[in-house]
């Protein structure tokens, strides 16, 4: 982009935010009519539902080859400023609780990694393949059992060319958008670039930050005092992790935790009386976009959130995952209970936070 361009601020203003309302819907019809196009031709496999299981199990071994960043230097680590998996939101109403708590609007599972690129950025394959779609801002190129997205840019190249790794001008980053996001498939389902033996050189050397635990009456209602639980509550935990880049110095808002696990230990017998769950787990694919809000707990938005014709810039986004829906406590004695919540990384690091509530199922308030 020329330097000597000049835009108005509030022409500026109304760019971004139209950029990123069109943006948004754009990715999300194009990912399902993708997903539908890949599933009849028999390449998609059926997306990977809510972890329901009693402890974590390992990400699944990778496949293919690693490889480099989409942009120069290839072999240097670039800022991942969106995780896989992360909500991608857009509320139909204004930026205020009502429409927070309670508004509809259009809600999806971030299916690769943002990778941060000024406009203008040259983007090219991160393996060698062939190129099999093709759009005004994105492209697909497929090798074998593998596929790789790359979007938000102005492609160069057409559909059935060869591109080489590392060689091929796929395009060049579109203004304002900043970025580059890469999807990978693998056997036609979305994979997480960032497991170890995929996208190279990445590290994360800080654990993720588990900042509250609440009880609610259900979702989008009242909280419940910790200090006097009875019947059936909804638990949701207020997790996040921070980008890590060396040496990064613009902001930009946090992203979500790879691992979410929960527990309940009796305060009387210092014993588990709910063995280790899993409220999350990204580390090897992300759930049907119809699960939104069975992941995600209300009080969630994204970073530079997008509410009706509002774009909070610069805004850092919230996120709050249920651990369980509709818990009953009638399962447990009445009594004094730790809820302790682990959140860890894609690449192992790990923190915990717990909740200390009492569970009064019996007739009356009185102990």
């Amino acid at each position: 982009m020329a330097t000597n361009t000049h835009i108005p601020v509030r022409s500026a203003r109304r760019c971004i935010l139209r950029s990123a309302v069109t943006k948004f819907l754009f990715a999300t019809a194009v990912a399902i009519a993708t997903s539908v196009a890949l599933a009849l031709s028999g390449a998609l496999t059926a997306g990977p539902g809510i972890a329901q299981a009693t402890g974590p199990s390992a990400a699944r071994a990778v496949s293919g080859q690693g490889y480099g960043y989409p942009v120069k230097p290839f072999d240097r680590e670039h800022l991942i400023r969106a995780n896989f998996g992360d909500p991608r939101m857009h509320f139909q109403g204004p930026p205020t609780m009502n429409t927070l708590m309670h508004a509809g609007g259009s809600f999806s599972f971030h299916q690769g990694v943002d990778i941060s690129a000024p406009g203008g950025t040259s983007v090219y394959p991160v393996v060698d393949g062939t190129v099999t779609f093709v759009s005004s801002e994105w492209i697909r190129v497929t090798t074998g059992g593998r596929a790789f997205e790359y979007w938000h840019i102005r492609p160069l190249v057409k559909r059935g060319q060869h591109v080489i790794a590392r060689q091929t001008l796929l395009g060049r980053v579109t203004r304002i958008e900043n970025h580059v996001h890469l999807t990978e498939y693998e056997g036609g389902s979305v994979v997480n670039p960032l497991v170890p033996g995929r996208l190279t050189p990445y590290h994360d050397s800080t654990p993720p930050i588990v900042r509250a635990i609440t009880l609610r009456q259900s979702d989008g209602g009242a909280d419940v005092l910790p200090i006097f639980v009875r019947g059936r509550v909804e638990i949701v935990v207020n997790a996040e992790d921070a980008p890590t880049a060396a040496g990064f110095r613009k902001w930009y808002g946090p992203v979500t935790p790879a691992l979410i696990t929960w527990r309940i230990r009796s305060l009387r017998t210092g014993r588990d009386v709910v063995r280790q769950r899993v409220a999350r787990d990204v580390r090897n694919g992300v759930p049907p976009n119809s699960a939104f809000w069975q992941a995600y707990a209300r009080g969630t938005y994204q970073n530079q959130m997008v509410w009706g014709n509002h774009y909070s810039y610069q805004e850092r986004g919230t996120y709050l995952f249920k651990l369980a829906q509709q818990y009953d406590t009638r399962t447990l004695r009445d009594g004094v209970y730790d809820l302790i919540v682990k959140a860890t990384d894609v690449r192992g690091n790990s923190a915990s936070q717990t909740l200390r509530f009492t569970v009064h199922n019996r007739p009356g308030w009185a102990g």
